[in-house]
């Protein structure tokens, strides 16, 4: 997972340079060193950074487009960011590569409640779009916990979940079509708008996911659904996460779908508290908040059937929310939890995911690995569908305790395959997990991947050396396209999607 630093380039590639601010309209590329070194970076922990060439800050298609066909003349790497959120280094860039910077294209381009849909561009932020569809008495459900800051072009690039995926589904479930630019330098429309279509490839939802790596997306369409009724809230307080563990399990047991179930500990906890002093007091090493959203006196009636199931699975107090402030209360702790520990020091994020008949072994080797490599877990978890979030913390400087975190990182990968899981849920491979990737797929669905990659993206410029790792990218004038390990710095973003 570490890399050894390299010396960047001395200056940027001049003739690349030219040919951009050729090319593009005035103001579109940026070469001030400190801007280039604060778009070239996601919050991924010890994910290696490059240095970039130049920053393309794109307000449209065409500026997307005639970057990477400006980038295909000079053979340089192409790596494209939003808000910069992620959690596994998916939009880091790599030495003399062009960043190019979504953040600008924020329109809401269409709302149509008939068809219930809406069409954006990829620099939307998530909570933005949801308030604009909620003026029309519609909702768009994938929620990752950094909803506030994150955009719709990195939820599509990493298929994200969160809290609500649990009942609701992922990114991929609710993106209808793509406008994208390949890594030819085409724009192409993939998708349909219509409910149904089985004409040809589902080649939108390829590229929900495929993080950055199969073509640069510059428009979203989404599909709607109308708002949920008011949520119950639930709440359960647990000794241990092996027992929070086997409450979830006993929820899917009774054939309950809640609309959230989430695992807070009380490092999580305790860490927002010292921040943001929201008076939490919480007698539990480990919360289990739930929401039901069924209408009328039903969420009543399924609120209490997870009161039992938390009660019968070994609950030390559960009981539903009858005070919506608190409810909200614990639900923003929630969303808050991952940067809150990350305000402690270096935080190695997790998010592998099991099947819930899982989550307790799984938990129990979490919490077995941390012992065993004398590393300090706190967990915050989509425990509803198994989506975990082990954070690995360790102190600035303590060069031991992050190799006994990286150890434990990998072992914690090896588990959640072992019991059939997959190295990530809904973070992405990024740089972090390419290995990880390797353990869990064979070679021959490794091969297919790279033939879908090739011909999208036949000179590998798009993204180098995500997902599949540094040393089977066949790109151009930098073979090994090195990059350098950052130094600890404190987080330029409110926290990543965990």
């Amino acid at each position: 997972m570490r890399s050894e630093p390299l010396a960047p380039p001395s200056a940027p590639p001049a003739p690349l340079v030219a040919d951009l601010l050729s090319a593009l309209p005035e103001g579109r590329v940026l070469l001030d060193p400190d801007v280039i070194a604060g778009l070239s970076r996601d919050e991924a922990e010890w994910a290696p950074v490059g240095t970039a060439a130049a920053v393309v800050r794109a307000r449209s298609t065409e500026d997307v487009r005639r970057t990477v066909e400006v980038c295909l003349r000079h053979a340089t790497p192409v790596v494209a960011r939003g808000a910069g959120t992620g959690l596994s280094g998916g939009a880091n860039a790599v030495h003399g590569c062009v960043v190019v910077s979504l953040d600008k294209m924020t329109e809401i381009l269409e709302i149509d409640p008939l068809e219930r849909l809406a069409v954006v561009q990829p620099g939307v932020v998530n909570d933005d779009l949801r308030a604009a569809v909620a003026e029309h008495g519609l909702w768009y459900p994938p929620d990752p916990a950094s909803s506030p800051w994150s955009t719709i072009g990195g939820n599509v690039a990493t298929n994200a979940g969160g809290l609500c995926c649990v009942k609701y589904g992922v990114t991929r479930d609710y993106v209808l079509a793509l406008e994208m630019v390949t890594g030819t330098a085409e724009v192409v429309r993939l998708g349909r708008r219509t409910a149904k279509g089985v004409a040809g490839y589902d080649l939108a939802g390829l590229v929900v996911g495929s993080e950055g790596t199969l073509g640069i997306v510059t428009e979203v369409t989404v599909r709607l659904r109308p708002l949920p009724a008011p949520a119950v809230t639930v709440a359960g307080f647990f000794s241990d996460v092996v027992t929070a563990g086997e409450a979830v399990r006993a929820v899917g047991a009774a054939g309950i779908t809640p609309a959230a179930l989430e695992l807070v500990d009380r490092h999580c906890l305790r860490a927002v508290d010292e921040w943001k002093n929201m008076g939490l007091s919480v007698e539990a090493d480990v919360v289990l908040l739930a929401q039901v959203d069924e209408p009328g006196e039903n969420a009543g009636l399924m609120a209490d059937r997870v009161v039992d199931c938390f009660r019968a699975a070994g609950a030390n107090w559960a009981e539903r929310s009858t005070d919506p402030d608190e409810a909200e209360a614990l639900f923003t702790a929630r969303r808050l939890a991952y940067p809150a520990v990350e305000r402690l020091g270096p935080v190695l994020t997790e998010d592998v995911c099991v099947p819930r008949e899982h989550i307790p072994a799984m938990l129990a080797r979490i919490d077995e690995i941390g012992r065993r490599h004398d590393v300090t877990i706190a967990n915050i978890a989509h425990a509803g569908d198994g989506n975990l979030h082990p954070l690995l913390l360790t102190d600035h400087g303590d060069t031991a305790a992050r190799d006994r975190a990286q150890l434990a990182f990998e072992e914690i990968l090896d588990a959640a395959l072992a019991l059939g899981g997959t190295v990530t849920g809904e973070h992405g491979v990024g740089l972090l997990k390419a290995g990880g990737l390797a353990r869990e797929l064979d070679p021959a669905v490794l091969a297919l991947h790279r033939a879908v990659k090739s011909a999208l993206d036949p000179a590998w410029l798009l993204n180098p050396g995500k997902i599949f790792g540094r040393s089977t990218d066949p790109v151009t004038s930098s073979p090994a396209l090195p990059v350098t390990p950052p130094q600890h710095a404190a987080p330029h973003h409110p926290g990543g999607a965990a």
